[in-house]
This record gives structure tokens, sequence and C-alpha cells, in this order.
């Protein structure tokens, strides 16, 4: 189902969801609350018991964000900005990511800058970036097993003990490689710094719009990672060499959800509908990150 429509302009109405575990005593989302009070703008605060993880909802249920809500602040770090992005992705609100820990690569503004964002995002000094998504359903004889989305990635991986499984690739149905791997990575380029950099995968600019291939751990020489265009089917297969019952695999979205997969099954990624809408109020360069990254 195609996504509703985009919001953009100067914001006035704000959700905030928070990591509780990051602000225990909510004291960042409350200041933050009663400095856009201040500014007479709307803001709820996501209600601790909305935080339980019910239906198909991983941190927020979509449901309880008022409709008229511009703007979602999302305080905690990239992996709360990723459960925001994944939750929220029907709504389509563009969402700004407030880090409680170190420098991240989706949430830009932390506890020191966090009221100057703020002050721009109410006077429409902020620009959206676009990010796509992956689409994945996992498959057994057939029949749907799961089907979710993912902003940075889908791994497909060994469940269980510790040895190699044979994966069988596939683009547009057509067959491109067998791999004896300790998993496969598909990658987004909002996820090419996460898990896929970590297994030497490319770095990829997050405003593209392509699909990652990489293996983890691969037993050949001669594997490398493969760029693929966003409009290609990828199909990964379980291979059968290995012990169903024993040596199944599993498939885990955005290293959240997940769905295990026997010999034979296999799962089949395609670039979303849907797309996350990240907010940048800082002229701080996507470049200049990675190098303060790569420099520790």
């Amino acid at each position: 189902m195609p996504c509703a429509g985009i919001r953009d302009g100067r914001m006035d109405r704000f959700y905030i969801i928070t990591n509780y575990q990051k602000d225990p005593e909510l004291e960042t989302a409350h200041a933050i609350r009663d400095y856009l009070a201040k500014k007479s703008k709307v803001c709820c605060v996501q209600a601790r018991e909305a935080d339980a993880r019910a239906g198909q909802y991983k941190y927020t249920d979509a449901r309880l964000v008022p409709k008229d809500t511009e703007c979602v602040l999302v305080i905690g770090g990239d992996g709360t900005l990723l459960q925001a992005a994944r939750d929220l992705v029907d709504l389509r609100l563009p969402l700004l990511g407030i880090n409680m820990g170190t420098l991240g690569y989706l949430a830009e503004i932390d506890r020191r800058t966090v009221f100057p964002a703020l002050d721009k995002l109410m006077a429409d000094t902020y620009t959206v970036e676009h990010r796509m998504m992956l689409h994945g359903i996992a498959y057994h004889q057939n029949r749907q097993l799961l089907g979710d989305i993912a902003l940075n990635d889908i791994v497909i991986s060994r469940n269980g003990r510790l040895r190699v499984v044979d994966f069988n690739v596939y683009v547009d149905g057509e067959f491109l490689s067998s791999y004896t791997a300790d998993g496969i990575i598909v990658s987004t380029p909002t996820g090419s710094t996460g898990y896929n950099l970590s297994v030497g995968g490319p770095i990829v600019a997050p405003e593209a719009s392509l699909m990652l291939l990489t293996a983890i751990a691969p037993h050949t020489l001669n594997s490398r990672p493969i760029v693929l265009p966003d409009n290609v089917e990828i199909a990964i297969e379980i291979g059968t060499s290995h012990q169903t019952d024993i040596d199944g695999a599993e498939a885990t979205f955005d290293g959240d959800t997940s769905v295990k997969l026997n010999s034979g099954d296999r799962i089949v990624v395609t670039k979303s509908e849907c797309e996350a809408r990240m907010i940048k109020t800082k002229n701080t360069s996507f470049l200049e990150i990675l190098r303060e990254k790569m420099s520790r």
C-alpha cells in the first residue's frame, strides 16, 4: 500500500518518543516539552505504558500519535530512531533524533544543541532527508512466514550452533551465486555504516537509493560485496546441504523482528514503497560524521 502524504513547513505540533533507559526520569523529554510550551507550541510525550511491545509495533504504537502531529522527536540514539522510523512509517512524519550518548549517524542532535534545533524547526530553517527502506518477505514452501520493513538492513544468518550456512542468491529470478558463509546482509545506504561496514561492506552516502549485498565471513577468497540498483528483487534461499532441524537460519530486520528459516526456505527483499524522513538542522555533512567516526 502506498504511504500517506508528506508534511512540510513550519512546525507547531510535536510528539516525543523517549528511550526510558537513557532518559529514565524523562528529564530531557519534559525539558523539551516545557520549552515548546513556552513558545506556544503543542507537544505530547509518549506514555511509559506505550513502550510495551504489542502487536505489530516494536516500540511505539502509531495509533497513539495525534493526527495533527507535524514532527516526532526521538530521544535516545540511532537504535531508538530506527525503531521509531519502522513503527511510524505509515504516518510518514519527519523524525528528529536526539542522541543521549556518542555521536550517531542518524541522531545528529544532543542535549546541548536540542533547543537551537527546536528553534530551527519552528522557524522552518531545516531540511529533510529521504531514506529508502527495505521490504522483506520470508517464505516456507511458498507460504508467507513473515513480512516486515527495515531502514538499516535485513540479515540472514545462522541460528544456533557455531557453523556456516549455504545460501543461494537470485536477482530478479536469475541465479547470481552460492555462498557458504556465516550469513548475508542486504543493506540500504543508511545501513551501510552499520553491520555492513563491520564485515567489510562499502560505505554509501545515505541519500542514495540502492541495495548492498554483503556476505558475512564467507568461506571463499573471491567473495566481494555487490551493489545493486533499488528496483531489483533479491531472493536468498537457504541451501539444502545441511540438516534442516539442526542447521536452520534466521532472518532479522534491523536487529529486531526475526523469523527462523530452514533448508529450502527463502526471503525475498525489495525496495519498500515507504521511506523514512530524517530532519537535519545542522550543517554537519555525512563525510564529516564519517571522518570523525573513522578517526576514533
